[in-house]
Formats: structure tokens, C-alpha cells, sequence
């Protein structure tokens, strides 16, 4: 095989699954020059009308993307980007944390102030 994609056998009465790397290694093998989807899905075992579906639902998706007038972004940049708010969110946890603990000190401190304050003009008024 040309793309190095490795489909296993169909077992009599199972079902296989392929993953999306295997169906757009499968797809790409049918669009090389002079290749069909009929000769590819021929020579892998698979039936025709399967990849027939994978590529409609591939054309679909990518039309319905146009549509939108979206930027296409690489899925690696996806992926660092899904990182970087993920590490935000937890410095913004870590931060909102810090604040309340930080409200609370002031909130005892304000309290033994008062209360030290009290004790201060019980001791002044009893002299």
C-alpha cells in the first residue's frame, strides 16, 4: 500500500471502524492521478458507496466552513490555542482564590482592629 495506511481485514460478521487519519489517507490514495474511488475502495475491501459517504460528508463540511466566510486554522494551532486557555483558566483560579483569601485577612484584621480598638477604651475609660 502507497500511503502506509494499515486497514485490518473484515472479519465475517464485524463491523470495521475506521478512523478519520485512515478515511482521508483512503480518500487522498483515490484522488492520486489516475486513481478512482471505485479502484481504491476495490482494492482495500471497502465498498464503493462507503467511500462515496466519506467523501460527500467531507465536501459537505467543507462548503458548510466556506459558508461562514471562517478562516480555516490548522488543527495543531487549535490545539496550542485550547492549551493557552486552559493554562489562563487556571491562573485566573489560582488569582480569584488569592482574592478571596486576601478579603478574608482583611476582614479579621478589620475585626481585631475593632475589637482591639474596644479593648483599648475599656482599659483608657477604667484608669
Amino acid at each position: 500500500m502507497e500511503v502506509g495506511l494499515t486497514i485490518e481485514p473484515l472479519e465475517k460478521g464485524r463491523r470495521r471502524r475506521f478512523t478519520v487519519e485512515q478515511k482521508l489517507a483512503l480518500l487522498g490514495e483515490a484522488e492520486r492521478p489516475g486513481g478512482s474511488i471505485s479502484e481504491t475502495a476495490r482494492r482495500f475491501g471497502i465498498a464503493p458507496s462507503l467511500m462515496f459517504l466519506w467523501k460527500r460528508t467531507m465536501d459537505d463540511a467543507t462548503k458548510q466552513g466556506l459558508k461562514g466566510n471562517e478562516k480555516v486554522v490548522p488543527e495543531r494551532e487549535v490545539k496550542e490555542l485550547k492549551e493557552k486557555i486552559k493554562e489562563l483558566e487556571r491562573v485566573l483560579g489560582r488569582k480569584t482564590m488569592e482574592a478571596e483569601i486576601l478579603k478574608d485577612a482583611l476582614r479579621i484584621a478589620g475585626e481585631k482592629k475593632v475589637s482591639l480598638r474596644a479593648k483599648s477604651s475599656k482599659k483608657d475609660g477604667g484608669q
